[in-house]
This record gives C-alpha cells, structure tokens and sequence, in this order.
C-alpha cells in the first residue's frame, strides 16, 4: 500500500488521465478506431529525445557549460542572469524540464558557495519562468510543442512565427526583472570544471541532429526510432530505459480520453461551443488546473485555431505550480535545499507568474 500511496504522489496526473480514459470507454467501446487515436510521430520523438539529451546531460556538456560560464561572473547580478539565462536558452533545445534538472541544483550550490542563499528564492523562481517561457520558441522545447506541431502539421518557420514575439518579449521581461539583484562583489571560485566524456557527447549529438531532422520533416519518424534504439543498445543499452516513461503513458491516456471525447457527439459540440473564439483563454486557464500538457492534448481535438492554442498552453505554463510539470521540479528542489522556506517561495512564485501572465497575454492574443 505504500508503495501506491508513493506512485499515486509522484503520478498524479497519469492516475488522472488513466482514470479518465477508461471512464470514456464505457461510453466508447474499444475498436479498431482506437488506433487512430495515437500520435506515434510525437509518441517516438518524445521518447528518442529525452533519451538522446539525457545521454548529452550525462556526459556532462550542460554542467560544463554552466560551470564555465558562471565562473566569469563578476558580481551578484551578473550570476543571476547567467543561471537564469541558461535555463531559458538551453530549454528551447534539451526541454524545460531538463534545463530545471540541470540549472538548479547547480544554483543551490552556486549561491551558497557565494553567500548569497538569501537570494536563492529569486533565482530559482526566475530560473523556473525562464525554463517555461524560453522552451516555447521550438517544437522541441517542451511536450505540447511537440504534439501541437505535429497534430496541426504546422511548418517550422509558422512555428517560429507565432511563438517568437511572446518568446522575445519574455526575454525583455526576464532580463528586467534580473535588475532587482544588487552589483555585490563575488570571490566565488567553483573548483575544477567538471570532466567531459568526448565520444559519449559526439555520438548523443550526432542522434540529437537526426530528431531534429525529423522534426523539420527530413526524414520519417520510424527512421529516427531505429536509428536511435540500435546506436543505443550497442553503445549505452541503459539509457533506452532512462527516458520518462510515466510522461509516455500520460500521452497515451489522454490520447485515448480526448479521442472518445471527440466520439461522444454531446460532449465534443458542448467543448467546441466553449472553446469557440475563446480559445487561447480556454487554454490558459485549462492548463492551470491540469497542466499545459494535458491541456494541450485535450483541447487540440475541438478546435482549428491552432495558433491560439499554441499560445494558449505556453503561456498557460505560467500561473500556479501545476500549470507546468516543470514548475514542480524546481519546487521540490528548492525545497530540499539548505534554509529553505516554501511558503516564501510559492508567494514570490505566484506573483511573478501571475504578473507575467497579464503582461504577456496582452501580446499573445494579437497574435493569436
């Protein structure tokens, strides 16, 4: 029982989408048009993605570039915008969440080795928006841009179209809010750099390139998956099962939910009459109550707008700590650094999402 106890905790939202899903087919009797449900393109390159990055992380390249980066910094500020910048930058390729993995830890240890764990709740919370919003740029950035760029068949260059303007402005954004950081003088010195495992890096890059032909539609998705599990299984076999398998499920879950949704004729034009020129509000505020993935996956069935809703879920990251998975992560582990305290934390968090979300709306909706 424990053991559920401990599944249910860390798995809320796939035990939700399970639950979900199967409740729905009481009501759509599983056939072959089940089948039709699944996005095996975005299923695969999900999979080959987080395994390809966790291999690069692994092999040290993000702590290295961290490392030395960090250790040019001259003062308190300029500190803050490279931990800062980093998750936003970096999070565009390796995913919101592994840039949050990465950066804050190395934050906690940054900061404290400075004297400055005073500061730790600004920095991670700006670190945590920037992984957010700096991850809506490519469709690899984050598991919606993923799925939504492949359900919509979206090219690259409308992609970037759409999301740039909301990216740039939050850039502007960030590097404003970094001002509330004094200039105080560092003596940090962080040690030797971390080592770099040079063949690891070259063929994990090399992996990298081919998901990315694939997702700028150079090559099929059944090409990359096999490229990537045979590479693998002769030279790192335990990194095939490292990738997040629970984020997979989740996809299928509400693959199946939203798919008989859209089959339960009362249901679908009851979503598609709210949804109805209010989709990027629609999307936002889903996301704060069930994340922006989810959201993502629900809504993409009753509605064209493909735009809006692009908009929508990104944005929508923002807000409470649900409204992106990431936003989790830096919770925990903040919360399990040194003095810590969370209520401070979720308070600066709240009000700087919520701030951003207004300001931000009023660009995304021209947009959208």
């Amino acid at each position: 029982m424990s053991a559920i106890r401990s599944f249910v905790r860390r798995e809320p939202v796939l035990i939700i989408a399970a639950i979900a899903a199967l409740l729905t087919c009481f009501f759509v009797p599983p056939d072959r048009l089940y089948l039709s449900y699944f996005d095996f393109r975005t299923l695969s390159l999900l999979y080959c993605l987080m395994t390809v990055v966790n291999g690069l992380r692994q092999a040290g390249l993000f702590s290295r570039l961290a490392h030395s980066l960090c250790e040019r910094a001259a003062n308190l500020r300029s500190i803050a915008v490279l931990l800062v910048s980093l998750c936003f930058f970096t999070s565009m390729l390796i995913t919101n969440d592994v840039a949050l993995l990465t950066f804050v830890p190395f934050a906690v240890v940054v900061m404290g080795m400075a004297h400055h764990q005073q500061e730790l709740i600004h920095v991670v919370v700006l670190q945590t928006v920037a992984a957010n919003l700096g991850s809506m740029l490519t469709p690899v950035g984050n598991p919606q841009n993923l799925y939504l760029y492949s359900f919509y068949d979206m090219r690259f260059g409308e992609f970037l179209q759409v999301t740039f303007p909301v990216w740039i402005a939050s850039l502007i954004l960030l590097l404003l809010l970094c001002l509330i950081f004094r200039r105080d003088h560092l003596d940090l010195f962080l040690g030797e750099a971390p080592d770099l495992e040079r063949r690891p890096i070259v063929l994990h890059s090399v992996l990298f390139a081919v998901c990315l032909l694939v997702v700028l539609r150079v090559i099929p998705w059944y090409v990359m998956l096999l490229a990537v599990v045979a590479v693998l299984l002769f030279f790192d076999r335990r990194l095939l099962l490292k990738a997040d398998f629970m984020l997979l499920l989740t996809f299928v879950a509400f693959f199946i939910f939203s798919g008989n949704l859209a089959r339960i004729d009362r249901v679908a034009l009851a979503i598609r009459q709210v949804m109805q020129g209010r989709e990027y509000l629609t999307s936002l505020l889903t996301s704060q109550v069930i994340s922006n993935v989810p959201a993502a996956l629900l809504l993409s069935g009753f509605t064209d707008s493909s735009h809006a809703l692009l908009l929508g879920v990104n944005v929508g990251g923002l807000g409470t700590p649900i409204a992106s998975l990431a936003s989790l992560i830096s919770l925990k582990l903040y919360s399990h650094s040194e003095h810590s305290h969370t209520g401070r934390f979720l308070l600066e968090f709240l009000t700087v999402n919520f701030a951003l979300i207004l300001i931000l709306s009023l660009i995304a909706v021209r947009i959208a």
